[in-house]
């Protein structure tokens, strides 16, 4: 569904005109313990299959507490370098250069990054902007039963104190700081597409009504 490179290619891949790149992000930190407990527990996509950490019981709370490596804040390094490129430096935990050079990436070369917060709304998006492929996107997240097609089987909520803990660290304030870019971008892509209008987006091009966006 989603086109993800982490280098815009020059020569656009043989083709005369540019592809177009759109791609979603998530809050960095519920990327991180989702990505933990999956590795111990799997999700409900594929559940026979074992994971590498499967027996591994310790809680994320208890592996921040230790300092340990499944939990370390460079483990959330992954959104900037993604969009920074295959250049080095943007695989530099903590490099100013990669988050600055991922902000002018998403801006220049992608036609629309949503937030998996709100993927009911980047649907939309995709539909209104993009409906030579996405016609009825909409109506089918609502109504279908695979909108949300993984879920981790097992996942406990980060207490306050490891929350904290981790909003420490430079590097989750870097990811954080990239993620709520995307998100303020993402919202002004949004808001130029559609108006609100009793609860339902009217595309401002042609007044076309989409049903109401329902979080699940």
């Amino acid at each position: 569904m989603f086109l993800m490179r982490r280098e815009i290619e020059k020569d656009w891949f043989g083709l005369t005109k540019p592809p177009i790149y759109i791609n979603i992000v998530r809050d960095p930190l519920d990327r991180l313990v989702s990505y933990y407990y999956f590795i111990r527990y799997g999700d409900d996509f594929r559940p026979t299959i074992k994971r590498r950490k499967a027996g591994n019981r310790e809680t994320f709370d208890d592996c921040v507490k230790r300092d340990g490596e499944d939990c370390s804040p460079e483990n959330l390094w992954m959104q900037i370098p993604f969009f920074c490129g295959h250049w080095s430096e943007c695989w530099n935990p903590g490099s100013q250069w990669a988050l600055e050079q991922a902000k002018q990436n998403l801006v220049h070369h992608y036609l629309v990054v949503g937030v998996t917060e709100e993927l009911g709304d980047f649907i939309a998006v995709l539909e209104a902007t993009l409906p030579r492929f996405f016609k009825g996107a909409v109506q089918l997240y609502n109504s279908g039963r695979k909108s949300h097609l993984r879920k981790t089987t097992k996942k406990v909520t980060p207490l306050p104190e490891t929350i904290e803990k981790i909003h420490d660290s430079k590097i989750w304030a870097m990811e954080n700081e990239f993620y709520e870019f995307a998100l303020q971008q993402f919202h002004f892509i949004k808001h130029q597409t559609f108006d609100l209008v009793n609860g339902e987006y009217v595309e401002k091009g042609n007044r076309f009504m989409y049903e109401k966006i329902r979080p699940r």
